[in-house]
């Protein structure tokens, strides 16, 4: 009894397990058992198909033909694969403002990890090389070195500009106060954007303490910031 769909289907996987799709095989086994029921306008009847094609004259089989062929010739399918970004920065310097209501940037003089994600030209700037939305996590270790209270603003600014309603406010007590802010946020970066920690005080008497650990524990970056694509990491948004 003849094969006339060229598929011995008990030899060949339905899926293919790279792409995820149906293999070569299989698709060309359904093309061809669809125009040989004659794309499902006729009459034609499995022990027909034993026999051989029914109904559909050479042009049609010509026109599949070509569509075999091209179908061989072409590249198989890749798919998309997640693009996972991430960076883990640190500075172990004490950062200091060298005036009242002026706006800075933090900076970061060491990379823990990185994958798509970079610390730039100022180092207060750290660039993403994929579309995507990003999880911003930072702590900062603020101490004072005067005796009156002030306050210490921090935001977050894009390409230069601040983000809108991205501002946190901390209130100091008092000489040799210490505390750590942290928190998040979570930003849209195409390819080649870069963001800042921006900071800024109603007093010079403020800074972010960075300090060498002891035997009892490690060393005390001014800031940490962590940065992930986690959010949406199988591509643009």
């Amino acid at each position: 009894m003849p094969n006339t769909t060229n598929i011995t289907p008990p030899r060949v996987p339905m899926v293919d397990p790279d792409t995820g799709i149906v293999t070569r095989d299989w698709y060309r086994f359904f093309v061809n058992l669809f125009r040989l029921t004659g794309n499902g306008t006729n009459t034609t009847t499995l022990d027909d198909l034993q026999i051989g094609p029914q109904g559909v004259d050479l042009n049609t089989l010509a026109v599949l033909e070509t569509q075999l062929q091209n179908l061989e010739l072409a590249p198989p399918a890749t798919p998309q694969m997640p693009r996972h970004r991430y960076g883990s920065f640190f500075s172990t310097a004490t950062q200091t403002l060298a005036a009242a209501n002026t706006a800075y940037g933090m900076t970061f003089n060491t990379t823990d990890l990185s994958q798509g994600v970079t610390v730039g030209t100022p180092t207060s700037r750290v660039y993403v090389d994929t579309l995507n939305i990003y999880n911003i996590q930072f702590s900062a270790q603020i101490t004072t070195t005067v005796s009156t209270d002030q306050l210490v603003w921090i935001w977050l600014r894009k390409n230069g500009v601040n983000v809108p309603n991205s501002t946190g406010q901390v209130r100091t007590k008092g000489n040799s106060f210490a505390t750590i802010v942290s928190w998040n946020f979570l930003l849209e970066m195409n390819q080649g954007d870069y963001f800042e920690l921006m900071w800024a005080a109603d007093s010079t008497g403020v800074q972010l303490l960075g300090s060498a650990g002891t035997a009892l524990y490690p060393a005390i970056p001014s800031i940490i910031l962590t940065v992930t694509n986690n959010i949406n990491s199988e591509g643009p948004f």
